[in-house]
């Protein structure tokens, strides 16, 4: 295949942000094919991305080789990256538009529902012979078609290209992903000034606990055994069982604990961890990222989990490797990893405002019993916090 070794890396951007900087422009040649290398660098949507008349094959996601996988268009998360191939083998004398709109799902939540285009040029001096024209792609309520996208994805899984899945899994975690509500503050005059249902402040948790950030940095902590600072008292199972995705769920449900509170896992254990979405508050979308580390997506599907019978479903054979993963609304994402990288890592919504409102966990991989299984000393000019 004769692919171009002047990869385009293309980051998808909010619309704004695409007006302030012009509109790019890809020159391509007719007849090659070229690596496209796709990032979402948008703060709060899922996107869809497409390039009019033409077909984009995926064959990475998050620097992990999958099975070429060519579609219409891509749905892509807040943080993730996609490596698509793009063949030049349209008529030359035409423009055309690649193009990226938001998907969202959730009740009464804004977004800006305008397309940010650039554009596919073909080298030499043609005569443009037709208007250019858009790309099709999905509504923006569109649930299916991202679910669909994200669940064809395979792993290469071939001779050159081994994957190695966690099979027997010692630590077994479910967590909920879940929007929450918390009391506002009423200032001197007695007025509410939160903007959530009912006057309340929106905050967002895993496993029901919102996340609080410490004074202080937790490696640190950590390291030099400072106490006080974080509990390791994250639940491994649901602290409530639900129906998660009723439309109407109890009040009560919408109130969350505020803690800093770790996961520790032993070095080198496998580890499988459902994330579960949930309909408290508003049911949404969230693209979950793991630092330090990439993971098999084994499940991935709609309802609630079902610990007898959606394991037998898991594909344990080719499953994507991936680092951010989207749980969709009134669904469920199982991934697998192998805790050996050690040191402290965080798990968030890559969604910005389910971050700053506390949808993120921490891990921390202790150290193994060999030397070279044990986190190295800071440096001696290392900064304090």
């Amino acid at each position: 295949m004769n692919i171009s070794r002047g990869g385009a890396i293309i980051a998808v951007m909010d619309s704004a942000e695409s007006t302030r900087l012009g509109t790019f422009k890809l020159e391509v040649k007719s007849g090659k094919t070229y690596l496209l290398r796709i990032l979402n660098a948008a703060m709060n949507e899922i996107l869809f991305f497409a390039i009019s008349n033409h077909k984009l094959t995926v064959v990475v996601t998050d620097g992990s080789y999958t099975k070429p996988l060519t579609k219409d268009f891509i749905a892509i998360s807040p943080g993730q990256t996609l490596d698509c191939l793009l063949k030049a083998n349209q008529e030359p004398n035409n423009l055309y538009y690649m193009a990226a709109k938001a998907y969202t799902n959730g009740t009464n939540v804004q977004f800006d529902n305008t397309t940010t285009t650039a554009i596919v040029k073909y080298e030499g001096n043609h005569k443009i012979s037709s208007p250019i024209s858009l790309p099709y792609l999905p509504s923006y309520y569109d649930t299916p078609s991202v679910v669909n996208f994200s669940g064809s994805l395979r792993s290469l899984a071939s001779k050159n290209h081994p994957i190695s899945i966690p099979i027997n899994v010692k630590t077994r975690l479910v967590s909920v992903v879940s929007v929450n509500l918390s009391p506002c503050p009423i200032n001197g005059t007695n007025v509410t000034t939160c903007q959530g249902p009912n006057g309340t402040r929106l905050y967002a948790n895993m496993s029901n606990i919102s996340f609080a950030t410490p004074r202080y940095n937790i490696l640190e902590v950590y390291y030099y055994h400072i106490k006080g600072v974080f509990e390791t008292k994250f639940p491994s199972f649901l602290p409530y069982v639900f129906n998660y995705i009723d439309d109407v769920l109890p009040l009560g449900l919408e109130l969350a604990e505020f803690g800093t509170q770790v996961k520790v896992l032993k070095y080198n254990t496998t580890v499988e961890l459902v994330l579960q979405g949930t309909n408290v508050v508003t049911g949404l979308d969230h693209p979950m990222q793991l630092h330090g580390y990439s993971f098999y997506v084994v499940g991935l599907g709609f309802g609630n989990f079902d610990e007898k019978l959606d394991p037998k479903k898991y594909n344990l054979v080719d499953p994507p490797r991936s680092n951010t993963v989207a749980v969709p609304k009134s669904g469920l994402v199982a991934i697998r990893f192998r805790a050996d990288n050690l040191g402290v890592w965080f798990m968030h919504c890559h969604i910005e405002r389910h971050l700053t409102w506390g949808m993120k966990a921490v891990f921390m991989v202790k150290n193994g019993r060999r030397p070279e299984e044990r986190i190295f000393s800071p440096p001696r000019d290392m900064p304090p916090c």
